[in-house]
């Protein structure tokens, strides 16, 4: 399936559409190690022939980047599958965004991974995890009044190599804790939720060490969780 990838300045001109954001803002992940697959943030959008073919959207972080083009490869024939790898986490700024990106629809399926870059202290203000991410909902739900909605919670972080791999005891509760708020807002949307944290939370040995990220053997495991979801919720 051929595909547009724009990246850098994000610069998008579609339908009337500008779209730019600076990912060199302040507080933004700039290490290009941080990105799961070596590629850089970008919104990679499929290049349809089949106007009728339902369209997907996959929102993430450098998470994605390992389980994209699986999805599309899966997809092939059944749906049109567009990707945005961000560095962003719950914020006005990130909410902001998503709203022109899906200015690119409309979508039959929004699937949503975010949230594993709010790690950090201060980056999300206490108390306003949850209104944010509710935001978040509400921002796909008004520009694609008519797309079915998936929410995956954020993968384990882990500690660094060559130490024993585990669960990073500073930053994993966090992770855990932001997961437990997501999951409270998705319930009272009645947003279905792929629990991608308990799908690599007993194989610490698929961590690559770098404390994020995973072997190549982990991404078919999200893949497949968010190719299934995909397919159920279209056949809805």
């Amino acid at each position: 399936m051929k595909h547009t990838l724009v990246t850098g300045w994000l610069l998008i001109m579609a339908a009337g559409v500008t779209l730019a954001a600076d990912f060199t803002a302040k507080g933004v992940e700039k290490d290009k190690r941080l990105h799961s697959n070596g590629s850089g943030w970008r919104l990679d959008l499929a290049k349809r022939d089949v106007p009728a073919r339902p369209r997907v959207l996959l929102v993430g972080d450098s998470i994605l980047g390992g389980y994209f083009s699986l999805v599309r490869t899966e997809l092939e024939g059944k749906a049109y599958v567009d990707a945005w790898m961000n560095p962003y986490w719950q914020s006005e700024t990130m909410n902001k965004l998503l709203g022109e990106v899906l200015e690119q629809g409309p979508y039959d399926v929004v699937h949503i991974n975010t949230g594993l870059h709010g790690w950090s202290p201060g980056r999300i203000k206490p108390g306003t995890f949850e209104p944010l991410t509710k935001s978040m909902i509400e921002v796909i739900r008004t520009k694609c009044p008519k797309a079915k909605i998936i929410w995956a919670n954020s993968t384990p972080v882990t500690t660094k190599k060559p130490a024993p791999i585990a669960l990073n005891p500073a930053i994993n509760p966090n992770i855990i804790e932001q997961n437990r708020l997501a999951a409270k807002v998705m319930a009272e949307l009645k947003v279905p939720i792929n629990d991608f944290y308990s799908l690599l939370a007993d194989k610490l040995e698929l961590a690559r060490g770098d404390q994020f990220h995973w072997k190549d053997e982990a991404y078919p495991i999200l893949g497949k969780a968010c190719v299934d979801s995909i397919l159920r919720e279209l056949g809805k």
